[in-house]
């Protein structure tokens, strides 16, 4: 072999090593999207053919939401289960609708998608199969809405923005916290100025879940915990990104451009695996496991030079905490520990607004979808009605044809931070670059809206549940 080989063959030894440390973009720019699904108007359902699968925590609460929503048929349900789906099934026709057709099993889902006329697939599954269903629904020709993260790869969250975009479907992330009442409120406020330019903003999942990790009958097949053994990071990060990436327009006139990621050691869930298997046998498999640590610090910066921190800590003992921080130039927001705002305007800029100022600054810059909807979304129910103003928009975005407020490049760049966390913790805190999953459409994207003009017209059933009175909404 000769030396120019033997140079060449080591400069691509090297070149492929670099490779391997680099974060995994692959894919950011070896294609040219088929079409921009941000502002995406698809073609009016008149009546939205909807199919449910996975029927545990998040889906029985799914399928009791869209009972009361007019414009919608549940014409299947799916769970591994088929006790969970006789169950739901009952629910539905308990609510005077037709019964839903049944599938069960590990491939009921596949079957489903072959068998049916969709018109969206509403996903509530353990978190590997949320990008695999996405897929194969989209190419299957229907609308995905699916619980979060969408996928737990950069390859799937690519594989997602692809079909969506050749396919022409929508793939939105069900982050319901967009939907909570103050975030809403905030969101209208900053796209109306009221903080100036927004400068840094901070959201958190922080929610002890330790006992429900380990709980026999609450995540099947401990789900949840195997997850926290096998992925090392900031593993759910959506409920707090997901409202303050829609105040800062991430995706729509901004993007996140670095990540950092840190995480402390794990102090509770291996420690709890070895209590519980002193007592119970089916714990001894999680005895002895490297688990995520409790607290995982997310720090990312954009395009335009704006700062964002997500935390992710579901094992210590501390009140939940969703933080939702917005900082800008004129003003200030923040819901947890205790709500409050402040504005540089304000005869104490450096005080928080009185309680009476702040209730009618929100009375005054609450959005008119929840004028239109909030109290019946109380009334049904959902984490205190958000769920349910989530199901109704996306519903009656459907039926109108308007784009969604979530499109498959909030899906994808919000998930996104699981895996490039995992990364750049496994790499001692290493900033990585982050991908661009609109190809430069962020430039001219423009951000959410959440008027109602051509839509809110889909109604709300009043619904008597079984051994309850009537309920109004």
């Amino acid at each position: 072999m000769d030396n120019s080989r033997r140079s060449f063959l080591r400069q691509a030894s090297l070149l492929s090593g670099l490779a391997l440390s680099l974060p995994n973009l692959a894919s950011a720019t070896d294609f040219a999207p088929a079409a921009n699904m941000s502002g995406y108007r698809a073609p009016k359902i008149d009546r939205v053919k909807i199919a449910i699968v996975g029927l545990g925590n998040r889906g029985e609460g799914a399928v009791s939401r869209f009972t009361y929503i007019e414009g919608v048929e549940i014409v299947a349900l799916c769970d591994r289960h088929t006790d969970r789906v006789n169950k739901q099934q009952q629910k539905v026709v308990a609510a005077g609708l037709p019964e839903p057709k049944h599938y069960a099993g590990d491939d009921g889902w596949k079957r489903m998608l072959d068998e049916e006329d969709l018109d969206l697939l509403y996903i509530c599954t353990p978190w590997q199969l949320h990008a695999p269903m996405s897929i194969a629904a989209m190419e299957a020709g229907t609308h995905v809405a699916c619980e979060v993260p969408i996928g737990l790869t950069m390859d799937e969250l690519w594989n997602v923005v692809r079909v969506s975009e050749r396919t022409r479907k929508h793939c939105m992330m069900l982050e319901n916290c967009c939907y909570d009442f103050f975030e809403l409120i905030t969101l209208n406020m900053a796209q109306k100025g009221l903080f100036g330019e927004l400068i840094h903003a901070e959201g958190a999942y922080i929610h002890d879940l330790l006992d429900l990790n380990f709980s026999k009958t609450y995540y099947d097949d401990f789900w949840r915990l195997r997850e926290n053994i096998r992925l090392h990071g900031n593993l759910y990060p959506t409920h707090g990104i997901g409202p303050i990436a829609q105040c800062m327009n991430i995706n729509r006139g901004d993007q996140i451009s670095t990540l950092v990621n840190i995480q402390s050691a794990d102090f509770h869930m291996a420690q709890k695996a070895k209590e519980l298997a002193q007592k119970d046998q089916v714990f001894q498999p999680f005895v002895g496991k490297a688990y995520r640590g409790n607290m995982n610090t997310t720090v990312m910066k954009t395009s335009k030079g704006k700062t964002m921190m997500v935390q992710h800590d579901v094992t210590s003992p501390r009140p939940y905490s969703r933080i939702h921080l917005l900082s800008g130039t004129t003003g200030f927001a923040q819901k947890y520990p205790s709500k409050g705002m402040s504005f540089t305007n304000h005869k104490n800029g450096h005080a928080w607004l009185p309680e009476g100022e702040l209730s009618a600054l929100e009375t005054q810059y609450t959005p008119d979808l929840v004028k239109l909807i909030g109290e019946r979304a109380k009334a049904v129910g959902g984490h205190g009605g958000m769920d349910f103003i989530m199901d109704w928009r996306l519903i009656d975005c459907l039926r109108n044809g308007l784009p969604l407020d979530q499109d498959v490049y909030d899906a994808a760049s919000w998930s996104a931070i699981v895996p490039l966390s995992i990364q750049s913790s496994k790499q001692n805190g290493r900033q990585l670059n982050f991908p661009d999953f609109t190809k430069g459409n962020w430039k001219t994207n423009t951000p959410v809206n959440l008027s109602l003009e051509g839509g809110g017209n889909t109604g709300v059933r009043a619904i008597k549940k079984p051994g309850e009175g009537q309920l109004q909404v």
